[in-house]
């Protein structure tokens, strides 16, 4: 393992501790945030995600947001490949994918335009530390590159760190929202 490598797992580790402590604390509706940044944006595509694990949970916000306009959740498609966004709706009919994730039973994919991202740390500057895979690094990549995407990156506060080990391929946030702020970037 590379010494940068050491240092992100060492990140990681440090931060899923963190997660689980946030998530095991009970409190008010840590969508609410979200939700009221997504009002601002109505009718605009957009993709959430499934919470696995510890993840804070955007489900509540992509309800809403689905009342207004397309929403679609995160398909893998092959390991070193971007994602593909299923389109979601409230209720509709899921299965597995891969690494736990559920994802529409029905294959409809679209383009979307503001991104929820998943993470493990983020900082302020924008800097998100994620699973390690790169599936959000290659995604965002490739959907700049055909025009303007909102990368919001989701997260409870304590998942905040300073000094993360970032790499040039690592694609930046443009905002966080976490169960109490919203830390505007750019």
């Amino acid at each position: 393992m590379s010494e940068l490598a050491a240092i992100k797992d060492a990140a990681r580790r440090a931060a899923f501790a963190r997660r689980k402590a946030a998530h095991d604390v009970p409190g008010p509706a840590p969508a609410a945030r979200l939700s009221e940044v997504l009002a601002g944006y109505r009718g605009v595509p957009l993709a959430g995600y499934m919470a696995i694990r510890t993840e804070i949970d955007p489900l509540p916000a992509m309800e809403e947001a689905a009342a207004h306009g397309p929403v679609g959740v995160p398909v893998i498609m092959a390991k070193d490949a971007p994602l593909k966004f299923s389109r979601w709706t409230p209720g509709c009919e899921m299965k597995d994918g891969p690494f736990g994730a559920r994802i529409p039973k029905i294959d409809d994919y679209l383009t979307p335009q503001i991104l929820i991202v998943p993470l493990v740390a983020f900082d302020r500057a924008g800097g998100r530390l994620g699973y390690g895979g790169g599936f959000y690094d290659r995604t965002l990549e490739g959907l700049r590159a055909c025009g303007p995407v909102l990368a919001i990156g989701f997260a409870y506060g304590a998942q905040e760190a300073d000094g993360l080990p970032l790499e040039p391929t690592d694609q930046p946030l443009d905002m966080i929202v976490t169960e109490s702020e919203v830390i505007e970037l750019g």
